[in-house]
């Protein structure tokens, strides 16, 4: 029996948590301070700051894809708090597109000082939009605390560069175990996610997965099989329409999910604080994500499909070649299908699991356009693209998947952790 089957079982307790995440704010808390308030959005504000956050990293942003994750979870974060109460007596759009511009604004000056010039100039065209008077200069205050008290509460959480790829002892050779891959033998990348501290997890290895298939299992002989005919260089069984799959989403995860979440982001009927915080816990969840996957991974160090199919018992071919170049780190499970179990979870919670048609292009398939109506989709697509990469077997992607629903299940579980008491 396949462990994996029927993950979407759990849906319905999703979008049950994301409705309860995203309505937060209409509670009302004593008036005597202030209120949590849901109103419609009003501005480009929060898309704004998105696409500022967006060029940012991309421009100035760390060569690890966790540290960026953690970059958009950490200053999102400090908008979504700064959003969520709003002071009486005070406009309360205007108080929050200043508090979130504010908010974002610090948080990355702090993370990527060297887009300060560009990041100032962005807060100056937020806040020329907002009236002066109590509503922006509280809102101003918000943001600037509750960005100091994020980054505050993450310092030294082990999500740096250096931290992330710290160093590994690579076992003696061995069948199934992990060992560099061709063409560069690079050293192990991203060991150290499995020593940071999560946001929401209590451990990273909370939600770490079985074992992988046996080597001597139906199963992982079936695997193998696949890669080795769909995923070489020189398959004559891989079709053109799979290469392009394999093409379309071999780049950063980070980096091909930043356009659907805009999606999600620009068609939530939500206020700028029930929008802050889709941001928030779609980074918060895909953060913890990945440190669990790194977990999983250097659990049980199984080899890539290209280590095993040169060298492993099973009809050996030494010339064996995959499509793309392997990635540094163990099979299983596969990163980029955790990210997109874990991204598929929280925007079907947050705003279904369907949307209207959105178009998506990928900077590794110039020219490509392809359409979408549900994120599930984009999920399957990674699962295939893995193994038609020749990088990793069915059976590490379809892990992948469930591993990331897990993560992002408990995070939306847990988000009053985050955002105060829903």
């Amino acid at each position: 029996m396949n462990p994996f089957r029927n993950r979407h079982a759990v849906r319905p307790v999703l979008v049950a948590l994301g409705s309860a995440v995203l309505l937060a704010a209409s509670v009302t808390v004593p008036s005597t301070a202030a209120a949590v308030v849901e109103e419609q959005p009003r501005s480009s504000v929060v898309l704004d700051w998105y696409d500022t956050t967006a060029a940012t990293i991309a421009a100035g942003g760390a060569p690890t894809q966790i540290t960026n994750s953690r970059t958009w979870a950490v200053s999102w974060l400090a908008a979504a708090r700064a959003t969520r109460v709003v002071p009486s007596g005070v406009d309360r759009g205007d108080f929050q597109d200043a508090a979130l511009a504010s908010a974002v604004h610090d948080a990355l000056v702090a993370l990527i000082p060297s887009r300060s010039q560009e990041l100032d100039a962005a807060l100056r065209a937020t806040l020329q939009g907002v009236p002066d008077g109590a509503a922006e200069s509280k809102g101003v205050a918000a943001g600037a605390r509750q960005a100091r008290l994020v980054l505050a509460a993450r310092e030294g959480d082990g999500l740096d560069p250096a931290s992330v790829n710290a160093p590994f002892t690579v076992p003696p050779a061995a069948p199934g175990v992990w060992q560099p891959t061709p063409p560069a033998h690079a050293p192990a990348a991203q060991y150290g996610n499995r020593l940071a501290r999560p946001f929401l997890l209590n451990s990273p290895d909370q939600y770490r997965l079985p074992a992988p298939p046996a080597l001597d299992s139906a199963r992982y002989r079936a695997d193998l099989a696949e890669v080795r005919a769909y995923g070489a260089v020189d398959s004559t069984a891989r079709t053109q329409k799979q290469t392009e799959t394999a093409t379309f989403w071999l780049g950063s995860s980070l980096t091909l999910y930043t356009e659907p979440l805009r999606v999600a982001l620009a068609r939530s009927p939500h206020s700028s604080a029930g929008r802050a915080r889709l941001v928030a816990l779609f980074h918060v969840a895909l953060v913890d994500t990945q440190i669990a996957t790194s977990n999983t991974k250097y659990a049980y160090l199984r080899w890539r499909p290209v280590t095993a199919i040169r060298t492993g018992s099973i009809d050996p071919d030494p010339a064996w070649t995959p499509l793309h170049t392997t990635p540094a780190h163990p099979d299983y499970p596969s990163g980029h299908n955790t990210y997109s179990g874990a991204a598929e979870a929280v925007l079907s919670a947050l705003v279904g699991p369907r949307t209207a048609p959105f178009q998506l292009t990928s900077p590794t398939a110039p020219g490509v356009t392809r359409t979408y109506t549900s994120w599930s989709r984009l999920s399957q697509e990674n699962v295939d693209a893995r193994v038609y990469s020749g990088i990793h077997t069915r059976s590490a992607d379809e892990a992948g998947l469930v591993l990331g629903e897990r993560v992002a299940t408990h995070a939306l579980r847990n988000a009053a952790r985050l955002f105060g008491t829903l």
